[in-house]
């Protein structure tokens, strides 16, 4: 170990620890709004990241016929419920979203997958075709079973982590794949080039974490989605609807996550089940914060990524072991010091 090494190392911990941060920023909201814990926030990454490989290899991406899919059986479930309400005015909408979006991306995607289309296309189009499914999981799986407790959410979260990593090996198949960087170059610092890619990891964190600073401070949404983490009862007695409250934000996670999936795509191959990893890790960062606070997750997340960094160059084989035992103490910690306070109902 020297100096030039430790850098490296520095490096590529910085950036994935800024890609953890987004995860677990992902995570820490959804869990403040809905009490979800969002195990499934590793496929967004996936799908995010073999939705820009496949088009970038003129291929066109399972997650077109998974869009279609989703939405097929959203308008189905819609459809039954302003049935058995007597009330279609929200119907139409309904079928834009779920019938009328998803077609009209499958009509664009061979555009999107041709020779010669720009990259930054590419990427508006991936996340096109990604961000629909956070609302879509929402409305079919979660916004049944809203007023369940952790317990039950959690469970439910594990069996749709395994229903999409299936589907993930049935739309995008076994093989690992790499996306182009979005960013070229790199730039001399000392005795170690940084990439280009890793201002562009680190530039994206920081204009998200500013982007829902300022989403949650200054717009209507933004104020009805922390009503709705502070006091779920209270925000519904204030004419917040919840439903709506979860959808934006599992829509938020799912553009986060497709996002890092993209980002990280150029640095390191994908495959299916790769999110489930990085999701976890994420996870770790989330529990740094106790799943409330977004400052200390950041920063929980780049100890992640140097820790992670420094323990591949030390210990290889168990590198995996170090981050997730990493929770062990944080949730000791978390225990000892935080007052027990009765979930809401």
């Amino acid at each position: 170990m020297d100096l030039t090494i430790a850098l490296i190392l520095l490096q590529d911990g910085v950036m994935n620890g800024a890609i953890y941060a987004l995860l677990g920023l992902a995570l820490v909201l959804v869990f403040v709004v809905t009490r979800v814990i969002f195990i499934p926030q590793g496929e967004f990454v996936t799908f995010g990241a073999l939705t820009l490989a496949f088009l970038s290899n003129g291929r066109i991406p399972g997650t077109v016929y998974l869009l279609m899919l989703l939405g097929a059986l959203v308008f189905v479930v819609e459809l039954a419920a302003a049935w058995r309400g007597r009330d279609w005015s929200g119907l139409v909408r309904s079928a834009v979203w779920s019938l009328a979006l998803p077609g009209a991306l499958y009509g664009l995607a061979p555009v999107a997958a041709a020779e010669g289309t720009p990259l930054w296309l590419r990427v508006l189009f991936s996340l096109a075709l990604v961000i629909p499914l956070g609302p879509m999981i929402y409305r079919l799986v979660y916004q049944p079973v809203e007023q369940a407790s952790v317990l039950v959410l959690l469970i439910v979260s594990i069996a749709v982590h395994f229903a999409f990593t299936g589907l993930g090996l049935v739309f995008f198949g076994a093989e690992g794949w790499r996306t182009p960087p979005l960013v070229e170059g790199s730039v001399q610092m000392g005795p170690v080039a940084w990439t280009a890619q890793t201002f562009a990891v680190l530039a994206t964190c920081a204009i998200l974490i500013v982007g829902l600073w300022l989403f949650f401070g200054r717009t209507l949404y933004g104020r009805a989605l922390r009503a709705t983490a502070v006091n779920r009862r209270g925000a519904r007695l204030v004419g917040i609807r919840t439903s709506v409250a979860g959808k934006l934000t599992f829509t938020l996670a799912a553009a986060i996550g497709a996002l890092s999936g993209m980002l990280i795509a150029a640095i390191t191959t994908i495959y299916y089940d790769t999110g489930f990893l990085i999701g976890l890790k994420g996870f770790v960062a989330a529990i740094f914060g106790g799943l409330i606070s977004y400052p200390v997750a950041a920063f929980g997340a780049l100890f992640v990524g140097v820790l992670e960094a420094f323990s591949s160059f030390w210990a290889s084989p168990f590198k995996e072991a170090i981050v997730f035992t990493l929770i062990i103490p944080v949730l000791l910690w978390r225990s000892l010091g935080a007052a027990h306070v009765d979930e809401e109902e």
